[in-house]
């Protein structure tokens, strides 16, 4: 059987020489600020909503449906650009002006909380978020070019680990921010002023990079652009199913998240603090998991672990939906869950850096994000109705995750069969052995 990492050195036309790892450290820097920033924003927004929202109606469009769409329809509309961006110009570049550009958006973001308008500070979560779309594809087209193939895995559970760590922490902060600068959210409007400028100041350092195809040509019609990527990886065997497994994890994380929050109110009982516990200890999970994984996968792509890691998110899930389960199981349980999906994520996050040729990876990775934020846009609207029509027992949910997790796992056997026999090996259960 052919190594996946042979398999992933086709189509790649040049080799780019290993910078020094500072140029990859500033990069993780550059991206740790952006997370934690938007991020914080995001919460501090919804905390303000929740404490001047004038009736229940009101409080659930704008934290149910409204700021969760600004923050994730960006995606679905720039990640396209974004892709051509990282393409046509030094990633670098590209870098760069998404720092910038949030300064200036920062600025409008200070304003807002200054003069106490929630709608521009929505607008400014909005940009926010597009700056973050068009850096996604650079993001990641990035890893390749400043790590050498044997570090790539380990840098994607780095920057797995770090950026789920700055959402945790963002979560925290914005509610903080919003506790003690009550009445004073100019000063959050500084701080995230004075943090766009140490980005800035990080993303300097990042190695100066080529364009990787300075003639190419913007195409307008961005869906006719979509659909005929979508038609060139669909003959690309092992990306096609490395982008299925991503925009798969980030549907089912969307729905876990959601999950939790009903669990622990309906299920559990808990209060809100108890309850982002409990999110907290999925996120932390999928960074330890991710950052573990980068280390096992060694100097390769490790394909193996994939089936592995969902089998691990099947049990978890499965342990979930039994009845008159504790707090600390629960928490201890999702804990393990991230942890598997880290698994499951890294691996198929460094085949799509690692498979397109050096040309095509700024549209290949903006293609991925696209189909993956499709998932995750839905889940905002999806919860806005349930919120109106009921909701089925968590508990269920977590069964249902399970099950589509089994799914999900003979999708990508059958789309890519050498992916049995990359987890057999990985696991050490060759062929002869199991049957």
């Amino acid at each position: 059987m052919a190594s996946v990492i042979e398999d992933a050195r086709e189509g790649v036309t040049t080799e780019v020489a290993a910078p020094k790892l500072s140029g990859f450290w500033a990069l993780i820097g550059t991206q740790f600020q952006g997370a934690f920033s938007d991020n914080t924003l995001k919460w501090l927004v919804s905390f303000l909503v929740l404490e001047t929202a004038a009736s229940k109606e009101e409080r659930d469009l704008w934290f149910v449906l409204i700021v969760p769409l600004l923050f994730s329809v960006p995606f679905l509309l720039f990640s396209i650009p974004g892709g051509f961006l990282a393409d046509k110009f030094s990633k670098r570049s590209v870098t760069i002006g998404t720092v910038v550009g949030q300064l200036v958006v920062m600025a409008l973001a200070t304003w807002a909380l200054a003069e106490g308008r929630l709608g521009w500070a929505g607008v400014a979560l909005f940009l926010m978020s597009t700056l973050g779309a068009i850096f996604g594809p650079t993001k990641y087209g990035l890893l390749p070019e400043l790590l050498p193939e044997s570090k790539l895995s380990w840098g994607n559970g780095i920057i797995e680990f770090l950026t789920l760590l700055a959402a945790i922490l963002a979560a925290l902060a914005g509610g903080y921010l919003a506790h003690v600068f009550h009445a004073r959210q100019v000063w959050s409007g500084v701080i995230f002023l004075v943090l766009a400028v140490i980005g800035l100041l990080i993303s300097l350092g990042i190695s100066r990079v080529p364009a990787a195809d300075p003639g190419r040509k913007f195409d307008w019609n961005v869906p006719r652009e979509f659909f005929s990527e979508v038609r060139h990886m669909s003959g690309d065997r092992p990306l096609l199913t490395a982008v299925v497994a991503n925009t798969f994890f980030w549907f089912l994380g969307s729905l876990l998240l959601l999950n939790i929050v009903l669990y622990g109110a309906d299920i559990l009982h808990l209060d809100e603090t108890r309850s982002s516990y409990l999110l907290a200890g999925l996120s932390m999970g999928i960074g330890l998991g991710s950052l573990a994984a980068g280390f096992v996968s060694g100097k390769k792509i490790q394909m193996g672990m994939v089936l592995p890691g969902l089998a691990g998110i099947l049990v978890m899930a499965a342990l979930l939906s039994w009845p008159g389960i504790g707090f600390g199981t629960v928490l201890l349980c999702l804990i393990l869950l991230g942890f598997a999906g880290g698994f499951f994520v890294v691996p198929i996050n460094a085949l799509i850096q690692r498979r397109p040729a050096a040309t095509e990876k700024g549209r290949t990775i903006a293609v991925a994000n696209m189909l993956s934020f499709i998932g995750v846009a839905l889940q905002p609207v999806a919860q806005f109705v349930m919120l109106r029509l009921g909701h089925p027992d968590p508990s269920k949910v977590f069964l249902i995750a399970g099950a589509m997790s089994v799914a999900m796992g003979l999708v990508l056997v059958w789309m890519w069969p050498e992916l049995w026999g990359e987890a057999l090996d990985w696991t050490r259960l060759h062929r002869r052995a199991t049957l």
